[in-house]
């Protein structure tokens, strides 16, 4: 299972994720946060860091923000896109909705491999957003959330609004749908991704591996001898030979 989690600075994707699985064993879940690329990561594709990141048979990968920055972050900084070295007769009006259809073929393709994709984004208004801010710098605690760039990516996140409204409409698919969350209360938030979570996971009719009859039969073995084990009846320390 894949999960992503997308929203606007201070709409509580760390908080929400955090909250979500502290139930859960983190043996069987992995999270991957994708911040600003490397120059490494520079030199492959833009879905070659978060394709190396996706979670094995069996496990649940939580991507906190995810290849869609792409499409968001980079859609506005066109600095960063000149750094991907793209070759220019590639780099058209087009690049946006090209990327779009790349995303939904990949998630296709994961689809039909067995992986269950869901996606949320978390939205915040600008309001609620100002005052996660505030009590950001208001409070010695919570002072380490806080960084200058936090209040031009805010100012930016209000230009980027309508690309997140194109992200979302171009890229929410039968096999890997869009489920934006009102997210000034977190509370809510946490109740509606985890219950989509719960009831994606319901679908699955997960179960307990098999146990095939020869195996039962070795266990009723195992189980004698351990129970005769208990009793002193074998495994009884042998006694010791007189000199």
């Amino acid at each position: 299972m894949l999960l992503i989690f997308q929203g606007m600075d201070a709409a509580g994707k760390d908080s929400a994720i955090k909250s979500i699985f502290d139930g859960v064993n983190p043996q069987g879940c992995e999270v991957t946060s994708f911040k600003q690329p490397s120059a490494h990561e520079l030199d492959h594709d833009f879905l070659w860091r978060s394709m190396i990141a996706l979670p094995e048979r069996g496990r649940i990968g939580i991507f906190n923000r995810s290849y869609y920055e792409e499409c968001l972050v980079v859609r506005v900084h066109p600095e960063i896109l000149a750094k991907e070295k793209l070759p220019p007769r590639l780099v058209t009006k087009n690049v946006w909705r090209e990327r779009f259809e790349d995303i939904a073929a990949m998630e296709r393709y994961l689809a039909r491999n067995g992986t269950v994709i869901l996606k949320f984004f978390l939205n915040v208004s600008r309001e609620e957003q100002r005052a996660r801010f505030l009590d950001r710098l208001e409070q010695p605690a919570k002072n380490w959330k806080f960084s200058k760039a936090d209040i031009a990516s805010a100012r930016c996140g209000r230009s980027t609004r309508p690309a997140y409204q194109e992200v979302i409409r171009h890229t929410s698919t039968r096999l890997a749908p869009w489920h934006v969350v009102p997210a000034d209360h977190k509370w809510f938030a946490r109740v509606v991704i985890g219950s989509t979570i719960v009831a994606a996971l319901d679908k699955l009719d997960l179960r307990f591996p098999s146990v095939d009859k020869a195996d039962r039969s070795e266990f009723k073995l195992v189980r004698e001898a351990l129970l005769a084990e208990g009793k002193g009846g074998t495994n009884k320390a042998p006694a010791k030979k007189a000199k």
